[in-house]
């Protein structure tokens, strides 16, 4: 006997909770071709957010942002390593999702699931090292401690890439929030299923709701309010290299209104590329997005 399919239709992730869409609207999701002229077969629907979906998960962010950088980063730390291990036991969901929403082998899909593990691992591991490696004392002339240490910038919009469904979006997500910082993650559009993934990964985690705000649906609606809004403190523009209807030039003068800290995409103007996110990463998604804070104290007698 045959069965109906059961199609699912995923929600937004905002705030910790899984809301529809304040539109009401969605839409469907297909694997990618196996082949060149191989018919699309349909995965799902996943939520459109909207203008105020992106308000509302601005919201949750600055609410959460408090509490998560006054965590030690010990803590910090801790949560995130929390959260590769809930990824791990949701491996097989993540690589059948990454084989579909990229159109790879099951062993490619299995390396990059695994290599996105290990690289928010990577990251968790810098939380109680940031401020040893940026942070110094600073040495000047008197009678008197210069101290500098990093501090988070607060909320920090973020385009995800489009094309690495998993790798790239723990790339861009794992980086800004280790130190302290809250996100708003707009996903790749026509790959949405691995964040969603990792947003229910989040969820059942210890990472406190608002944290992470994941929206899926089209950059181009939800990107500009994103870099004009004035409770952003900073944006990564790395998904704009391949997000249709994106000018990421006009999103960069935006984010100059409140002196937004701004990630451009890798090339110039319609040259514009994903990074390779394979590639071993480096400090640089990190101190993007934090502000050094010097303190001067006397010193005693």
């Amino acid at each position: 006997m045959s069965r109906v399919d059961v199609r699912k239709t995923y929600k937004l992730y905002i705030g910790g909770a899984f809301p529809r869409s304040e539109s009401g609207r969605s839409y469907e999701v297909y694997a990618a071709p196996a082949r060149a002229g191989a018919p699309s077969r349909f995965l799902a629907n996943a939520a459109q957010g909207s203008r105020k979906d992106a308000r509302n998960a601005v919201v949750a962010a600055r609410k959460a942002f408090p509490g998560w950088a006054g965590a030690t980063a010990y803590n910090r730390g801790q949560v995130l390593y929390r959260v590769a291990e809930v990824m791990e036991s949701q491996r097989a969901q993540l690589v059948e999702e990454v084989r579909d929403a990229e159109g790879l082998s099951a062993a490619r899909a299995e390396a990059a699931v695994s290599q996105a593990i290990d690289r928010w691992v990577w990251y968790a591991g810098w939380s109680d090292k940031l401020a040893q490696v940026l942070g110094g004392l600073n040495p000047v002339a008197g009678p008197f401690f210069n101290i500098s240490a990093p501090e988070a910038t607060g909320v920090v919009a973020v385009l995800a890439p489009q094309h690495s469904s998993l790798l790239g979006l723990v790339s861009v997500i794992a980086p800004v929030i280790v130190s302290g910082n809250t996100a708003v993650v707009v996903t790749s559009s026509q790959r949405p299923l691995p964040a969603i993934t990792l947003a229910e990964c989040l969820a059942t985690s210890d990472v406190p709701g608002g944290v992470v705000n994941l929206i899926t649906g089209q950059a181009a609606e939800m990107a500009p309010w994103l870099a004009s809004h004035r409770d952003v403190n900073a944006i990564d523009l790395t998904g704009a290299a391949g997000a249709q209807g994106v000018d990421w030039g006009a999103l960069e003068a935006a984010a100059a209104v409140n002196l937004k800290r701004v990630m451009r995409p890798q090339g110039v103007g319609s040259e514009a590329v994903e990074p390779d996110f394979a590639q071993t990463p480096d400090l640089r998604r990190m101190t993007a997005f934090l502000e050094t804070k010097t303190v001067w104290h006397p010193k005693g007698r």
